[in-house]
C-alpha cells in the first residue's frame, strides 16, 4: 500500500538511486576506524560543487537521511532491542541463537559487539547526512522550503544524539554528571578523507545543550503538519521526552500540553489501531516508515514467531510472567494483547510487531498524556488537565478501570503497561534511579561500550568505566 504522496513510487525509485549516491559519502565516515582504507587513495570522494547544487538533491539526501535513520542498526529496530534487553529482570527470556544480543541480558558487554558498533556507526552517519543537508541549505531560493528542510535536519540530528547520549553515557543524574564524557559532536560534514578528524567525546551537559538547541530551531523552523515527515509538534514532542528525562518538568509539561492541545492527535479506539500499520495512525506524532522495498522492521524479526516473520521457533524474544505484574485489571487490553502460536510451539509473543512491513511508531500521543502526568503531578500543578485525568484517558481507551486517585508511582506504572517494548523502559528505570535487579540504576554494565574499533583508530577517545 503507498502510505502517503512522499511515498508514491516515483519518490521511492529516487531515493533508492540517491542512497547509492549517499552511501558513497557516508561509507566513508563509517568506515574511518578501519586503517587499511585509512591508506588508500579516496577514489570516489564527493564534493558540494556538482552533487548538492540543487534544492532537489539536497531534499533527496534528506530522504537518504530518513532512510539511514530506519535502519535495523538504529530506529528500525536494534536500538529499542538493546535497550529492552539490557533492563530486563526476568520479565523477558532470550532464545535466539545471536551472541551479540544475548550479551544485553546478561549485562555482560563485549566491546566487539556488532549491535554496538552498528548503532554507533549508523548514528554517526545519520549526523553525517544531516550536517551536508544542513551545509547546503543555500540552494534553496523558497524561504519555507529551505526551512521546513533545515528543520528535518536538525530533528534527525537531535533524535540520533539524543539516543547516542543514553546508550554511550551515564545518565545526566538532573545536571550532576554533564561534565562527564558525552559522545562526540560532528558540526560539519564529511565528504572525503581529508575532512576527517579524530574528536574527543563532548560532556553531557554540552550534547544537550546542542540537541536543545536543534530542537528549538525546529519547532520554529517547521510547519505543525509535514505529511510522514517531522514537524514542529514532532520536534515538540521529541523535547518533551528530552526535557523529562533530564528532570526539567516544568517544560516538559507544556510541551507536552502545547502537543496535547493542538488537537492534530487523537487516541485510536483499540490497540489493534495503535499498531502495525502501513499508515501513521491518528495517535502517531512520528513514526518510521517502513514499505515492502524500503525500511527495516527488526522488532517483527526478533520479537514475533516464525508464522508472523519472525525467526523460526520461539520468539527470540519471548514474554515471561513476571512481566504481566504491572497489570492491576487483567480486563486491561494491554495485559492480553499477546499470542502463543499453537503452530510452532512457541512462547508468549506481543501483537505489538506481527507484520514485518508495518511502521514502527516512534511518538505517539498517549506518551504525551503520561509526560503531562507525571510533570504535573511533581510541579503539583494541572496545566491542561489534572494528572488523574491523563491517566485515565491512557487507560480508559485500554478498556482498564477507572482509578479514582492517583500516585506517583501509579503514573510510572502506567508508562511501563503504555509504552513496554518500545524502548523506554531503561531510560526510565536510570532517570527513575530504579535499580535492574541488583544491579544500580548508574552501573556501569547499563552503559554501552565506545566500540572498540573507534578506541583503536582514535587516540581521543576514552572508553567507559568498566570496560
Amino acid at each position: 500500500m503507498i502510505k502517503t504522496y512522499y511515498y508514491n513510487q516515483k519518490v521511492k525509485k529516487e531515493m533508492k538511486r540517491y542512497i547509492k549516491t549517499i552511501f558513497i559519502l557516508t561509507i566513508i565516515f563509517a568506515n574511518i576506524s578501519c586503517e587499511n582504507r585509512l591508506d588508500t587513495e579516496p577514489e570516489q570522494s564527493l564534493t558540494s560543487e556538482n552533487a548538492f547544487d540543487t534544492p532537489e538533491k539536497v531534499i533527496n539526501i534528506l530522504i537518504g537521511t530518513y532512510a539511514q535513520a530506519g535502519q535495523g542498526a538504529s530506529y528500525g529496530g536494534q536500538l529499542y532491542t538493546i535497550a529492552e534487553l539490557l533492563v530486563n529482570d526476568q520479565e523477558l527470556k532470550w532464545n535466539g541463537t545471536f551472541t551479540d544480543p544475548s550479551e544485553f541480558n546478561n549485562k555482560a558487554i563485549n566491546t566487539n559487539n556488532t549491535f554496538v558498533t552498528n548503532l554507533w556507526l549508523n548514528g554517526y552517519d545519520i549526523s553525517n547526512q544531516a550536517n551536508i543537508v544542513l551545509d547546503n541549505l543555500d540552494v534553496f531560493e523558497n524561504l519555507d522550503r529551505k526551512n521546513s528542510v533545515e528543520g528535518q535536519a536538525k530533528f534527525l540530528r537531535a533524535v540520533t544524539y539524543f539516543d547516542l547520549l543514553r546508550f554511550f553515557s551515564k545518565h545526566n543524574n538532573n545536571s550532576i554528571n554533564n561534565d562527564e564524557p558525552g559522545v562526540p559532536i560532528m558540526r560539519e560534514p564529511v565528504l572525503q578523507l581529508e575532512d576527517i578528524t579524530y574528536p574527543s567525546r563532548n560532556t553531557i551537559g554540552e550534547v544537550y545543550d546542542f540537541i536543545i538547541n536543534d530542537l528549538e530551531d525546529a519547532i520554529v523552523l517547521l510547519p505543525e503538519t509535514n505529511g510522514v515527515f517531522a514537524s514542529s509538534l514532532a520536534a515538540k514532542s521529541l523535547l518533551a521526552r528530552i526535557y523529562l528525562q533530564i528532570g526539567n518538568y516544568e517544560k516538559a509539561r507544556d510541551l507536552s500540553n502545547e502537543v496535547i492541545q493542538s488537537g492534530r492527535y487523537v487516541l485510536t479506539e483499540n490497540l489493534n489501531d495503535a499498531y502495525n500499520n502501513d499508515d501513521n495512525s491518528t495517535e502517531d506524532i512520528f513514526a518510521w516508515q517502513v514499505t515492502d522495498s524500503d525500511g527495516t522492521n527488526s522488532m517483527n524479526t526478533f520479537w514475533a514467531t516464525d508464522r508472523f516473520g519472525g525467526r523460526p521457533g520461539n520468539p527470540d524474544i519471548s514474554i515471561e510472567d513476571a512481566f504481566f505484574r504491572i497489570f492491576d485489571d487483567f480486563n486491561d487490553a494491554r495485559a492480553g494483547y499477546f499470542y502463543i502460536d499453537s503452530e510452532t510451539g512457541s512462547g508468549i509473543a506481543s501483537f505489538k510487531w506481527i507484520f514485518g512491513n508495518s511502521n514502527i511508531p516512534f511518538i505517539r500521543l498517549p506518551e504525551m498524556y503520561l509526560i503531562r502526568a507525571e510533570s504535573n503531578f511533581i510541579l503539583n500543578t494541572t496545566i491542561g488537565a489534572t494528572p488523574l485525568n491523563d491517566v485515565n484517558i491512557v487507560r480508559n481507551r485500554s478498556n482498564a478501570f477507572i482509578l479514582p486517585d492517583v500516585t506517583y508511582v501509579d503514573i510510572i506504572l502506567e508508562r511501563l503497561r503504555e509504552l513496554s517494548f518500545e524502548g523506554h523502559k531503561l531510560h526510565d528505570f536510570k532517570r527513575l534511579e530504579i535499580s535492574v535487579g541488583e544491579i544500580p540504576f548508574d552501573d556501569n554494565r547499563l552503559v554501552l561500550p565506545i566500540p572498540q574499533r573507534e578506541i583503536n583508530i582514535n587516540p581521543n577517545l576514552e572508553q567507559n568505566d568498566g570496560y
